[in-house]
């Protein structure tokens, strides 16, 4: 199946149900699926009118909104393979998804447009920059056009084109096609109940696979409805107005809910008491108001979740539910069963999906690998490093883990090297390092991955560096330093920024190819 009749399928059953809600000044708006339709093919005959050819790559810089998956849908239906760009990116990582691709479109806000008043000069490729608005897809032009019908798209053809960290270099394209998406929703699908009734609160966003597939995809596969949260300060008062029943997020969102039921229960004499004595029973159906009073199913991924945040939603009568995937995989690999959730596990392979570990120690753990319909085409014209994620027709993880008796998968660490943050954002340390070795001052750069003491999830990025030989022994060296440091870090996205930076004065230990033994190295405290 494509995305595109996976759409289709929805409006032809569903295409009075509400697809999209979101909020316009003061108040809630709604479109149908069969509105949704209707501007998906307006956004099609506009890039019909454009010349496009088939396999064409059209850019998406947009924050969440409507608009995002009128553009998608529109771009994907005619056979053209869309590039979601993070709306958080800085111009010079903007410039380098644009180059790479080849977009010959650009879909951004005003705002984005301004970035680089050269950018189409610089980016002989790309020919149109498009200023969309928060609410409102652009409109075909006038006249008809029989573009929509004219072109298909085929299972095997690619749908996304999304840059990820990858473990070295820069950014790499990875390469899913529509049939990668269309199975992992059809697994999702069989192993966790969705309804047309359902409504699914978006939170994360539509550029990251997790958020997509998830947050995108399924509720369409199903004729749910999405309702986008104003922003992330409003998320609270969303969820009660909207009442959703269905929530996906990263663990930071989960943490941030459960704390703050902890700081109301103990603002109040009454939970106070009914917390210190263990009868949350009683105060349960309280506690699923402010969350909208709703929510039956609740999922988490993108990093790794604390056990013990699964348990306190469990407790609460809220089970939170722990899965597993990459972007390269569309993005689903494993899920927690909603009967039988293991927390501390990942859960268990999606019903079309094989796991095996490779190279297994004396611990039973080895690194995870998968094979199956959702798996990547490979990475945009990089077939070594594509070759490089692949071993016998399985795709490398690159994350260590055991599978237990009844198939439930537990990740015990990573091979490679990449920092993963609680937001579930994949940061790779040799892109960090080479944006502070354009200073001057610094000889060599190390960014690594660390946790504050307490944390047992997520981690922050930590750098470590050498100033060049001159450098140190100038007056205000250090100030001068990290000053300039974050001078040429500006040029990145401030997620990727580090929050720890420590001067070494000695060169680090090195291998006989002259590149950083980093496994030596650790974040000092």
């Amino acid at each position: 199946m494509t995305l595109r009749e996976l759409l289709e399928g929805a409006v032809q059953k569903h295409g009075g149900r509400v697809a999209l809600r979101f909020k316009v000044g003061d108040a809630w708006q709604t479109r149908s699926y069969a509105d949704l339709l209707v501007r998906v093919q307006r956004v099609a005959v506009f890039l019909g009118s454009l010349g496009l050819q088939a396999g064409d790559r059209v850019a998406i810089l947009l924050p969440n909104c409507p608009a995002w998956p009128e553009i998608y849908f529109g771009i994907t239906g005619l056979g053209l393979t869309a590039v979601p760009l993070d709306a958080k990116l800085r111009a010079q990582e903007i410039e380098f998804i644009l180059r790479d691709s080849g977009a010959r479109v650009l879909f951004c806000t005003e705002a984005a447009t301004e970035l680089r008043p050269d950018l189409r000069a610089r980016l002989p490729d790309l020919s149109q920059i498009v200023s969309v608005g928060s609410s409102d897809a652009p409109l075909a032009a006038a006249g008809a056009s029989d573009v929509w019908d004219r072109c298909r798209p085929r299972p095997d053809d690619l749908a996304s084109l999304i840059y990820t960290s990858g473990t070295t270099g820069q950014a790499k394209g990875t390469m899913l096609t529509h049939a990668n998406f269309t199975s992992n929703v059809e697994a999702l699908c069989r192993m966790i109940e969705i309804f047309p009734e359902d409504n699914f609160l978006l939170v994360l966003p539509l550029h990251h696979a997790f958020a997509f597939t998830g947050n995108l995809l399924i509720p369409v596969a199903s004729g749910s409805a999405i309702s986008f949260v104003e922003s992330i300060k409003s998320f609270g008062d969303d969820l009660r107005a909207t009442q959703p029943t269905a929530l996906i997020g990263v663990p930071l969102l989960f943490e941030k809910m459960h704390r703050r039921v902890q700081e109301n229960l103990q603002a109040n004499p009454l939970g106070r008491l009914l917390l210190k004595r263990g009868w949350l029973g009683l105060i349960k159906q309280r506690i699923r108001e402010r969350f909208g009073g709703r929510l039956r199913i609740m999922i988490t991924g993108g990093a790794p979740c604390d056990a013990e945040l699964l348990r306190a939603f469990a407790r609460l009568g809220l089970p939170l539910l722990e899965g597993y995937g990459l972007t390269e995989t569309a993005p689903v690999l494993t899920l927690n069963p909603q009967a039988r959730p293991k927390p501390g596990s990942v859960g268990v392979a999606l019903p079309n999906v094989e796991l095996r570990l490779f190279d297994v120690n004396a611990e039973g753990i080895g690194e995870i690998a998968a094979r199956g319909p959702n798996i990547m085409r490979g990475y945009y014209n990089q077939p070594e490093a594509t070759a490089a994620v692949f071993r016998d027709g399985w795709f490398l993880t690159g994350d260590l883990g055991r599978v237990d008796a009844d198939g439930y998968v537990t990740i015990t660490g990573r091979k490679k090297c990449l920092i993963v943050n609680r937001e579930g954002k994949n940061i790779n340390p040799e892109e960090v390092e080479a944006q502070v070795l354009k200073s001057p001052l610094i000889k060599e750069a190390l960014a690594l991955g660390y946790r504050e003491v307490g944390e047992r999830v997520g981690e922050h990025v930590g750098l470590i560096v050498v100033p060049a030989d001159e450098v140190l022994a100038a007056p205000d060296a250090e100030r001068k330093i990290r000053a300039d440091l974050k001078r040429v870090l500006h040029a990145i996205a401030d997620y990727k920024h580090p929050r720890r930076i420590v001067i070494r004065r000695e060169e680090f230990e090195k291998t006989s190819t002259a590149k950083i033994k980093r496994f030596l190295y650790t974040m000092p405290e």
